[in-house]
């Protein structure tokens, strides 16, 4: 669509082309036939086949078709070597533009630096081509050269298909006029990629332009770039005048009223933080993990998720501020964010953004409660105001569970007792199934969903447990991991004493798990809802996840309401 857009604008302005900002000037038919515009900006490029095309950097319609009132005079095309084309009468109810100060309107600024015109950018280190902007590129183009900043830089991925094998690595650069996506393949990563340094200026040349796939990218750029074998980077010392990033950075309020899966820009407080965990994905690979909380200016809350190497290398001591671009919004549970391999996550980053928002938690934010968008999920360990917090008690006084959507709390409550029958099944042992197993009693287990046999099963927990708080008391569901957290063993550990009844120790050691259970003090995430079964209507509470107590951001948390409620008296 974006490519059938561009060339209605090429039919309208023959050798003129937008650059990718300005799309919106099309899509918003504020560009028509016969309307007068003012180019405040633009750099011509040679095409394969020796056509040159101007394409428009800045433009500005001054005046609308409907104002122009027809077409101005009989203009006819430009042929070289041609003479000039005989003039026509003068359309008097058209004023002609007068310019500001030796120029038409004002330059455009980037960063509060203003943008060289095309005769003024540098040429490259050997000289065989001027700079070009990156809102200048597009696939028309044969020789181009770009000076940028690389602001992200991932690590190498690889793969194994049936065409064989490979790797792969992107980065994002900007300059003043824009930003774009590159990426290298195999021979290209070993040529370029110990080269590349996130925060340096290079010269990039003879890239491959193609439409961007934004399942991928967050950036404003409708191209993205392939480097090839013919493609070159040089090292730029000269940096002064190129942006270090490009942020449109969304408030973390607004982030109820943007679609799931959004890719969007946020920065806040990280308010709180908890510690590494890791996980398996579905293809066996081990990813650490790590949340946190930001809280900006609104005094709203969300949870943000980090992954690899970022989750192990962040440090949220001392409140940092936190920018994120390129985050992607999720709606489990209410709202987060997860910061995906392609993402930029800057700490403390030297934009005006960053100082307005540490000076405002500093005077006043630090002492804000904030209100969670991310219902379902706890930040820390267990203490901070950022989690929807209520006792067993408000179960019943609020209803909660009683609507169309299931309610998601957490509380501190006390495991008091565990029922430990049934709390082991026989699960299918491939990786993403779960199912429950049927013994074929020819040493054979059959999965109903999986349509398949298996020599061999896998153990998984189910607990149903009784917590209790200083008002009430609940049942609730654990399932694997939330069970296993709460046992302090695995279930393959448990499921083999289960299977050695014969041996007295073996049943002893496994009855001695549950009883050492008891009386231990979690914060437990819930998910409440109302279930009717043999028409009878109950809660059902399951536990999303459970976690040890932290006693210092609890006693915090507890300080805070007693304030609150003083202040209320």
């Amino acid at each position: 669509r974006q490519q059938g857009k561009l060339k209605v604008v090429l039919v309208l302005l023959h050798t003129f082309m937008l650059s990718t900002q300005l799309n919106p000037m099309a899509e918003d038919n504020r560009l028509s036939p016969n309307c007068i515009c003012q180019l405040k900006r633009n750099v011509t490029n040679v095409l394969k086949d020796g056509r040159r095309v101007v394409v428009i950097l800045d433009m500005e319609v001054v005046k609308s078709a409907d104002e122009v009132a027809g077409k101005i005079g009989e203009p006819t095309p430009y042929v070289e070597g041609q003479s000039k084309a005989p003039q026509s009468a003068p359309n008097p109810s058209v004023h002609p533009l007068q310019p500001q100060n030796g120029n038409y309107g004002p330059s455009r600024e980037f960063g509060g630096k203003k943008a060289m015109p095309p005769s003024a950018m540098p040429s490259t280190p050997g000289g065989s081509s001027k700079v070009v902007p990156i809102a200048s590129l597009n696939p028309y183009q044969s020789k181009w050269t770009i000076r940028a900043r690389v602001t992200n830089k991932s690590g190498i991925r690889t793969w194994s298909n049936s065409r064989g094998d490979g790797k792969l690595f992107s980065m994002e650069i900007v300059d003043e006029s824009g930003e774009i996506r590159v990426t290298a393949f195999t021979q290209e990563v070993d040529k370029f990629y110990s080269i590349i340094e996130t925060g340096k200026v290079f010269y990039i040349s003879k890239g491959s332009l193609k439409i961007a796939n934004k399942q991928y990218s967050s950036l404003k750029n409708d191209y993205e770039m392939t480097l090839n074998g013919e493609s070159t980077i040089i090292p730029c010392e000269d940096t002064q005048d190129v942006p270090m990033v490009q942020c449109n950075f969304v408030s973390i309020a607004d982030l109820e009223a943007r679609e799931k899966d959004a890719v969007l820009d946020v920065i806040g407080v990280c308010k709180s933080v908890a510690d590494v965990t890791r996980l398996t994905t579905k293809n066996n690979r081990e990813v650490s993990k790590r949340t946190l909380n930001l809280m900006d200016q609104s005094g709203k809350l969300v949870e943000v998720t980090l992954w690899g190497e970022e989750a192990e290398n962040f440090d949220g001591s001392g409140q940092p501020i936190l920018a994120i671009k390129g985050a992607k919004l999720s709606d489990y549970g209410g709202r987060s964010l997860s910061a995906s391999f392609s993402s930029t996550v800057m700490v403390n980053p030297d934009i005006p953004e960053a100082y307005k928002l540490r000076g405002w938690y500093d005077k006043e934010g630090h002492s804000m409660d904030g209100q969670s968008l991310t219902e379902a999920r706890t930040g820390g360990g267990g203490g901070g105001g950022n989690t929807n917090w209520k006792t067993l008690a408000d179960i019943k006084t609020e209803h909660l569970g009683h609507g169309d959507k299931a309610d998601y709390f957490s509380c501190i409550a006390t495991i008091v007792y565990i029922r430990k029958e049934n709390c082991l099944y026989q699960a299918c042992p491939s990786q993403d199934c779960n199912k429950k197993v049927v013994d074929q009693q020819n040493g054979m287990f059959r999965c109903e969903k999986c349509d398949k046999e298996f020599p061999n099963f896998k153990y998984r927990l189910i607990l149903s447990a009784n917590i209790a708080d200083y008002g009430d008391n609940q049942w609730v569901t654990c399932f694997q991991e939330s069970a296993e957290a709460i046992l302090g063993q695995n279930a393959a550990y448990l499921g083999q004493l289960k299977d050695s009844v014969s041996c007295c120790v073996n049943e002893a050691a496994f009855e001695e798990i549950f009883q050492q259970a008891n009386f231990h003090t979690f914060v437990f995430r819930n998910r409440v809802k109302l279930e009717t079964y043999n028409d009878e209507s109950r809660i059902k509470a399951t536990v999303m996840e459970v976690k040890p107590v932290d006693h210092k951001e609890y006693s915090k948390r507890l300080i805070m309401n007693i304030r609150k409620m003083a202040a209320a008296q």
